[in-house]
């Protein structure tokens, strides 16, 4: 039997129905969510008026500067971290097919495939098992560990793409490795490079699970606190910071895919 493909998807009866229930469904809680931050009243899910004065407590609380404080020292230093590694990774894997290939590619995913609260469990009974002090430096080496699939698919995906002939062409040239990859490889592949350390900035950004399993006194991070705040009751100032947070989270990952479309 013949399938015509050149008609479209929404030739099926519904379909375009039930897409727009999704996208409802996973987009208009968030919208309510932004709108009640600037509800003017202290009740939540009571609007009384507009008002921006929830933004100016959250921006005026200590212990909530402190918190993304800490949150952005973790999601930065991850990030440099896994970064580098996730290079260094792809890197050796370009280099041609060997024995162990697919295993150490598996490996290198694998953070991908396991539920977020094996990682967070695996990775405390560890600290606690090589005696190393719960605290921001374990929530750190946890995030790095947990961020470096994320950062090594787009920059392995760029050496995908990437010209062999060029590297052949260099050392043509008389170019030594350093000066082909100095010249070469690091402008072609930069692209991939910051989209993929945009997206593992993200996602430490805004972890939560991992945090809180692995993290001690003095490591509050943003995510934790929110979720300290939540479990008193829902208020205009939750509904600020996840705003202020989801704004972050849009602008890092639309950056994450115009600096990706570079690679094209």
């Amino acid at each position: 039997m013949r399938v015509d493909v050149t008609n479209p998807l929404w030739r099926f009866r519904g379909l375009r129905g039930i897409t727009w229930l999704f996208f409802a469904y996973l987009y208009l809680p968030i919208i309510v969510l932004i709108v009640l931050s600037f509800n003017e009243n202290r009740l939540a899910t009571i609007w009384s008026g507009f008002s921006t004065q929830w933004y100016g407590i959250v921006l005026g609380n200590d212990d909530i500067i402190r918190a993304a404080t800490n949150s952005l020292i973790v999601a930065t230093v991850a990030t440099l971290a896994a970064t580098l590694a996730a290079t260094l990774a792809a890197l050796g894997m370009a280099k041609g097919r060997f024995r162990g290939t697919d295993g150490i590619s598996g490996l290198i995913a694998l953070p991908l495939m396991v539920p977020e609260i094996v990682t967070a469990v695996a990775s405390l009974l560890f600290f606690i098992m090589i005696g190393l002090r719960l605290g921001l430096t374990t929530v750190i080496i946890a995030h790095t560990v947990f961020c470096i699939p994320f950062a090594y698919l787009p920059i392995r995906a760029r050496l995908e793409g990437m010209d062999k002939a060029l590297g052949e062409a260099a050392a043509d040239l008389y170019a030594s490795d350093w000066q082909a990859f100095r010249r070469i490889t690091l402008p072609l592949l930069w692209p991939g490079i910051l989209s993929g350390g945009m997206l593992a900035f993200i996602i430490s950004l805004d972890d939560f699970v991992i945090t809180y399993f692995v993290g001690g006194a003095g490591s509050t991070t943003l995510p934790v606190y929110i979720f300290g705040m939540i479990r008193i009751g829902i208020t205009p100032e939750v509904n600020a910071i996840s705003s202020m947070m989801l704004i972050v989270s849009i602008l890092f990952v639309t950056l994450s895919f115009l600096v990706g479309r570079l690679r094209r």
